[in-house]
């Protein structure tokens, strides 16, 4: 409490060390409508002020006891009122030690206290901190209490404030309670209003006209470039590229640039129209949506990883940057399609094509980046519809033989294509026979 009080007389007298006694407050009687919160101060008391702004738990506006009080203020300064009050609310007080009654008594207030202000009365808003002591009378009992606080001073017009001010009431004495205590209060002038007497204006000196040789605008004591056309912004001297860098220390004074480069423009190394601060790789030419740097190609197979579709594994460009899949694996994927047999006209597998096919899910679960491409084909006998379905039909089949062996479905593709890419001629039986295939290919992208 002794810190609290110091330090607001400490910033007084720091206040009014700097002050003139043109502004001290004359004789005021104030008025005030005043407000008891014990609630909260309770909760300040118990814990913390910073609590109670963090629980946000203040008692309502219409649960405070309202009250009236009177007061009386003198400038003792500038910046510090002195101030005399008197208040008075009905409230059922706690009184320390003592039990509530249930009922509303009179609880007098009688404080003395500094207000120390941020300003002057001149000013029409004047924050305050107020500090001081002071006695309470509630029904016998009998205390001593210490006020501190803040509040703001409105000048409404000739010498009539608005004082609204917010204080949280310590006791000193053990009968005391803590509060919070809020006012709101009309002061008037009840002297003689001062009277602002300003001396009169000393008489105009003589100057001389400043000298401007260059016509610029801009006086030659405070012209860098006095006989030379220049800016305001630049103390009279020319900018040609309008960059706000003076031509005598511009590197490239007819296009506009910036400061750090010498007044140039922010330079492309590389030339790849990325500029170097933006540009992550200034010193080899790039593209703007890798900032400025090559499209990257991770695992270096010299195919870049836009195209590359296995990036993170190295292949040639002819697989799509992918690895190669060994010439074995296509060898036996080859056989297994030529020893693949359907019944007559119809989709259905023949158990002399089981062997070749249980060979490729072997491959495939040996190496699961691989996919299989399954491509039903006929020859030009029948209705080229007919053969259309006939093809899609056997495709599915073979696709559907893989997977009940345990191959992934999103690892099969089948197609068919009836009767229209013949690798024989369909007008002998041998060529027909050629025709009647499915083919299968084996990619890892």
């Amino acid at each position: 409490m002794k810190k609290i009080l110091l330090s607001f007389l400490t910033i007084g007298l720091l206040v009014n060390s700097y002050g003139q006694n043109d502004y001290k407050k004359s004789p005021t009687l104030a008025m005030h409508f005043v407000l008891n919160d014990f609630k909260s101060a309770a909760t300040v008391r118990a814990y913390s002020l910073a609590t109670l702004f963090k629980s946000n738990d203040w008692k309502k506006t219409y649960n405070m006891t309202a009250g009236l009080g009177v007061s009386y203020l003198q400038g003792l300064s500038n910046h510090i009122d002195f101030e005399g009050g008197l208040s008075g609310s009905f409230v059922d007080y706690p009184v320390p030690g003592k039990t509530l009654t249930g009922t509303n008594e009179l609880l007098l207030e009688a404080v003395g206290q500094a207000n120390v202000k941020l300003l002057t009365d001149k000013y029409v808003v004047n924050p305050y901190f107020s500090a001081g002591l002071g006695a309470s009378k509630y029904k016998g009992y009998y205390s001593a209490i210490a006020p501190v606080g803040f509040g703001l001073q409105v000048n409404l017009f000739d010498e009539t404030f608005l004082l609204i001010n917010s204080q949280y009431r310590i006791p000193i004495t053990e009968n005391a309670a803590y509060h919070l205590y809020y006012s709101f209060g009309i002061a008037g002038n009840v002297g003689k209003k001062k009277e602002v007497v300003l001396p009169p204006p000393p008489p105009p000196p003589v100057v001389e006209a400043p000298k401007d040789r260059d016509g610029d605008g801009i006086i030659d004591a405070e012209d860098k470039c006095p006989d030379v056309k220049g800016l305001a912004s630049l103390q009279g001297c020319p900018d040609r590229d309008g960059d706000g860098i003076a031509d005598a220390e511009d590197k490239c004074p007819d296009v506009a640039g910036l400061a750090k480069y010498g007044g140039c423009p922010i330079p492309d190394t590389d030339k790849d129209g990325i500029n170097d601060e933006q540009d992550k790789c200034p010193t080899v030419k790039g593209v703007a949506r890798y900032q400025g740097c090559p499209v990257p190609d991770t695992d270096k197979d010299g195919v870049n990883d836009e195209e590359d579709k296995c990036p993170n594994e190295a292949g040639p460009a002819s697989n799509y940057g992918c690895p190669v899949i060994a010439q074995a694996v296509i060898d036996k994927i080859n056989y297994a399609a030529k020893n693949i047999f359907f019944a007559t006209g119809s989709a259905k597998l023949l158990p002399k094509s089981f062997k070749s096919l249980n060979e490729v899910v072997k491959i495939l679960n040996d190496d699961k980046t691989l996919k299989l491409d399954i491509d039903g084909h006929t020859d030009s006998q029948g209705k080229p519809d007919k053969n259309q379905t006939l093809s899609e039909n056997r495709a599915k089949a073979v696709k559907t033989y893989l997977m009940s062996k345990g191959v992934d479905e999103s690892r099969l593709f089948a197609a068919g294509h009836g009767q229209d890419q013949p690798v024989a001629d369909n007008k002998t039986a041998a060529g027909r026979a050629k025709n009647r295939r499915v083919e299968m290919k084996a990619r890892n992208y």
